[in-house]
């Protein structure tokens, strides 16, 4: 037992940590992003440990992008009140799709040149939709729910593979928890939050 809690320890803290973020997210709470500072600056940890150098790179990035995400919440309406949850405007699927392809083109090829990767192909992958999913759900898209379904999905296979247990559990939580948090977040969202943005949105 001892033996499996020290070389478990760090899944099991970051799955419950993961655990928290998710319920946070789910009610829309702002606090979601405090949890998304120090989940994912151990998570550098734990994925590196298991091989996953894309994973590892893109904890990184989730800790700096939670900042803008907790600014973009309490202040993203010109500093007069919270950001509301809307639908992702229709023009931004194009740019965001683009944006996309040439993010996991380009994480690819970090994987295969310059790290010992087993999974490049999907570790790329889940990196580079996770990014188009964190810049949705720093935006409040109800949208990006479904970008996490496709994630979680394939990093619950991908955790089973490199065995993190606890953390491709917590995974396949998340698609579970993703799908009603779509229906919830629709049931927040008020009339006037209905209506597209005007202003420009990048990726």
């Amino acid at each position: 037992m001892q033996e499996f809690l020290t070389t478990h320890w760090l899944d099991m803290l970051t799955t419950i940590l993961g655990l928290i973020y998710i319920w946070l997210e789910y009610r829309a709470s702002i606090l979601l992003w405090i949890v998304g500072i120090i989940m994912p600056a151990l998570d550098i940890v734990l994925y590196w440990q298991h091989g996953l150098y894309g994973d590892s790179g893109m904890a990184t990035y989730y800790t700096l992008a939670a900042i803008y995400g907790y600014i973009a919440w309490k202040w993203g309406k010109k500093g007069k009140k919270e950001l509301p949850i809307t639908h992702m405007p229709l023009r931004l699927y194009l740019p965001t799709t683009l944006f996309f392809f040439a993010a996991w083109a380009a994480t690819y090829y970090v994987l295969v040149t310059w790290t010992n990767s087993t999974v490049p192909l999907l570790d790329s992958f889940t990196n580079a939709l996770s990014f188009v999913g964190l810049w949705a759900l720093a935006r409040k898209f109800i949208e990006q729910w479904w970008f996490w379904v496709v994630v979680d999905i394939v990093c619950c296979i991908l955790y089973v593979q490199k065995d993190i247990p606890f953390k491709a559990a917590l995974y396949g939580l998340y698609v579970i928890i993703a799908i009603f948090g779509y229906f919830k977040w629709k049931g927040l969202m008020t009339p006037s939050s209905l209506r597209q943005e005007t202003t420009p949105h990048t990726p």
